[in-house]
Order: structure tokens, then C-alpha cells, then sequence
């Protein structure tokens, strides 16, 4: 009989998707398992270490191993990063917000610790995405995450008018996500290419106490424009009939 090897699990570790207290918006049992794995997968050491100590003030931190996995990442330190799991140590994967794995560099852990028979558990915590989608009044039912826009403007506005387009066919929602500081270029670009019956929704903020969403048609957009400046937002659009 083929036994199954005695590995660790890679438990996947929402965190807070700005700086309100992780209780609030996070379960018991998120900082239960904080507190007994020391091995931890992050995109960012420094965001980590205080995520950590706001959720367990009274952990060691000097006990813990953080495995940076970012851009400067290489391939042959990723083939690493899962071996406290192989040696029997469960791990964490932790995004700087929200939920990893999803807009979110951790995709690749996962996908590898599937591939090596690693069980995968996500823990319970909040997604941008899906609070926004939640709370739009948009097509729960059939909706498309398409990431970030292109920089470019005339490939953004080709982008949007493409989405648009989709969005009428397939009667299915788009979702897309900018840079804070990009915010409200990309809110002016949507009221400058989209049709004037689409619905926007826009979602700033999730989870704190600025937290604003709010869905209209471009043209009721135009008539009032949101403070977006250095804010997170998430953008969804709906075909108008």
C-alpha cells in the first residue's frame, strides 16, 4: 500500500487590507495558527514582521524564518522555500493584504506545493475583490478579475473598450484594480471611453473606516466626481441596458 509522505501544510494567511485592527476583520483562528508556525513565505519582510506582531504582540519574532517572495525572487531560491515542508514543519503564506494567491505573487507557491503533494489550507480573511463584487450590485453570477490596465493610454482605452465590449456580450462583469496612485487617472479614462450607460462601481478602501462603494452609469459618474487620490480601489463594470 502507497503510504503518503508525513508533510507539513502550507496554510494560506489572509491579512488586513489596511491598518485596522486584525481582529476586526479577521477570525480567531487566523491568529491561532500565527502563533504556532514560525516558518512564513511573504512578499514583503518588513510588512510581514508588523503584520505579525499586530495580530500576536507577544510572539518571538527572533524565532521566525521569513522567505521573501518578490520580484528579486530568483528560481533557484523558490525551489527552496517549500522544504520546511517537506522536512515535516508546517509554513505560512502571507500577502502584504488581503488574500494570497489571488493578484498576488503567492500563486506560485501554491501551484508548487501541489505539484509536490503538499497539502494546501487557506484561512478565512477578506478579498478586495470578492467585498467589492459582494457589494456592487453587479453580476455575482458571471464576473472576469482582469488585473491592471495597461500604463499606455491608448492601449488602456483599447483595454476598456475591449472589457465594455465583453461585458455587453458575455452580460458578465469586469473587474480591474490600479495602483493607489493611479486611481483617479484610471477613473478619468473610464469616464472618457466608456458609454455613457455602462454602470462603474468603485470600491475604495474595503474593511476600514474610509471605506466608500458606490455603482452608478457613467453619465451619473460625471456628474460627481469621487476623491480617489493615493486611495486602493477596486473598478467594476457592467454593460447598461
Amino acid at each position: 500500500m502507497e503510504t503518503t509522505p508525513n508533510y507539513g501544510t502550507l496554510f494560506l494567511i489572509p491579512s488586513t487590507l489596511g491598518d485596522s485592527p486584525p481582529l476586526e476583520v479577521l477570525p480567531l483562528s487566523v491568529k491561532t495558527k500565527v502563533e504556532e508556525l514560525k516558518h512564513f513565505i511573504v512578499e514583503n519582510e518588513k510588512a510581514a514582521r508588523a503584520f505579525i506582531k499586530k495580530l500576536t504582540p507577544t510572539k518571538n519574532q527572533e524565532t521566525l524564518t521569513l522567505y521573501p517572495l518578490n520580484k528579486f525572487t530568483t528560481q533557484e531560491e523558490l525551489a527552496t522555500y517549500l522544504n520546511p515542508c517537506l522536512a515535516g514543519v508546517s509554513m505560512g503564506l502571507m500577502s502584504d493584504a488581503g488574500t494570497p494567491g489571488i493578484a498576488d505573487p503567492g500563486a506560485v507557491i501554491v501551484s508548487r506545493a501541489h505539484k509536490l503533494g503538499i497539502l494546501v489550507k487557506p484561512l478565512v480573511g477578506p478579498s478586495s475583490l470578492i467585498l467589492a463584487m459582494m457589494s456592487s450590485g453587479m453580476n455575482g453570477q458571471n464576473f472576469a478579475f482582469n488585473g491592471y490596465l495597461p500604463v499606455e493610454p491608448q492601449q488602456r482605452k483599447q483595454a476598456l473598450l475591449k472589457f465594455e465590449k465583453k461585458a455587453t456580450r458575455e452580460n458578465q462583469a469586469q473587474l480591474f484594480i490600479e495602483t493607489p496612485y493611479r486611481s483617479s487617472a484610471l477613473f478619468k479614462d473610464l469616464m472618457a471611453t466608456l458609454l455613457p450607460a455602462t454602470w462603474v462601481c468603485i470600491a475604495c478602501d474595503l474593511t476600514l473606516g474610509s471605506e466608500f462603494v458606490k455603482t452608478m452609469s457613467v453619465r451619473e459618474w460625471k456628474k460627481q466626481k469621487p476623491n480617489l487620490e493615493k486611495r486602493p480601489c477596486i473598478f467594476i463594470i457592467e454593460a447598461g441596458f
